[in-house]
């Protein structure tokens, strides 16, 4: 069968190609093409697009892209119609995303979508396109199966593709670690400051001004995929240091981390290391995102599923080096540190068992068999 997936950021790389590798498995004859990243191009198929041409952070970044926006969407129309899959697979990435679902429904295309687009927290209105456009509904957060039950649309809990990525790691050993990547013997501080380069250098900034505090640590950079090693360059020096392609590892390897908002918060998670959630946005576009999101206490993944403040945010204003240096004092050690570490165990029970991928596969593949 022909399969075309479109993810359009880091984190839906990563789920992309573990949901590849399931369908693979079971449909050893698949043929398939994608918008995605490094991950998804590793387990085969035909690369159309990279997302990192595809990702604009915030309202006005998307309003100055808008023409290769809608440029990249003409040409995904195109490249559909001309390559006619079985079905379309969404990942997450609504604002593209959705606008496809309805051009490959009116074409008779099979849609999936696979990690359901934060309806619940804003532009709740869109449930409707998925209602009309969309033929199967995967969620991966507990809670967003109710909010669809609610809107009259049938989807299905899989599970968090991260319990698997994140579940098959090797055991890691810290010194070889260091010794592999040129760290000193100092414990480390992980730096996760997002994956755009407008946001990277925002929230490395304010990250790094708290190394006078913290002197007997090393701070080390979790490098994104979508961005040169270079671009980095300027913010090492002898006691701050640049990891690529290594996150997991980094992180396993640290005794705290400044996280950005997004999937990274979860992961950070899963892997027991206590956090900071750090968010900053333009101020226009925060406030704009400010009256859009309704009903929504916090931003970060661990605290929405949890439904209580597991890990401290700070955003916008909030996000400055007295309170950093006060709650990352608390993540290293002390009462703080050992109750985060508890709610991570609960977390995890709310997400469910391995296996988020292959039920994925097979909820695609019984649908592929409806035909």
């Amino acid at each position: 069968m022909k399969y075309y997936i479109i993810a359009g950021e880091a984190s839906g790389d990563l789920h992309g190609s573990n949901l590849m590798k399931a369908l693979m498995n079971k449909d050893p004859q698949a043929e398939i093409r994608f918008w995605g990243g490094d991950l998804m191009k590793a387990q085969g198929g035909t690369l159309v697009k990279h997302y990192r041409d595809l990702a604009f952070m915030g309202f006005l970044e998307v309003a100055m892209n808008l023409r290769t926006i809608l440029n990249n969407i003409k040409f995904c129309k195109e490249d559909i119609q001309k390559h006619k899959p079985d079905i379309l697979i969404l990942i997450d990435y609504p604002g593209f995303n959705l606008r496809i679902a309805r051009f490959a429904k009116e074409l008779g295309i099979k849609v999936v979508y696979y990690i359901s687009p934060q309806l619940w927290a804003w532009k709740e209105g869109r449930v409707e396109i998925i209602k009309k456009y969309v033929d199967e509904m995967m969620v991966i957060l507990p809670f967003e199966e109710d909010f669809y039950r609610k809107h009259g649309v049938h989807s299905h809990f899989v599970g968090h593709p991260l319990l698997d990525a994140i579940g098959g790691l090797s055991d890691i050993s810290i010194e070889e670690f260091k010794k592999e990547n040129h760290l000193n013997e100092k414990e480390i501080i992980a730096l996760l400051p997002g994956s755009r380069k407008q946001e990277v250098e925002k929230m490395l900034e304010i990250m790094l001004s708290v190394r006078p505090h913290f002197k007997n640590y090393q701070f080390v950079i979790a490098g994104a995929p979508s961005l040169p090693k270079e671009f980095y360059q300027k913010y090492v020096d002898d006691n701050v240091h640049f990891v690529s392609n290594r996150t997991y590892d980094l992180l396993r390897c640290s005794k705290a981390a400044l996280v950005t908002s997004g999937t990274a918060t979860l992961e950070t998670a899963l892997l027991n290391i206590p956090e900071v959630v750090c968010y900053r946005g333009s101020k226009i576009s925060y406030a704009i995102a400010k009256r859009l999101v309704k009903n929504i206490k916090y931003i970060s993944l661990v605290n929405l599923i949890m439904d209580r403040e597991v890990v401290k945010e700070l955003i916008q204003a909030d996000l400055n080096t007295k309170n950093l240096v006060e709650e990352l004092n608390k993540m290293i050690e002390g009462e703080k540190r050992n109750q985060i570490l508890e709610d991570y165990s609960l977390l995890k029970e709310k997400l469910g068992g391995k296996g988020a991928s292959e039920k994925a596969a097979e909820i695609v593949l019984s649908l592929n068999n409806s035909n």
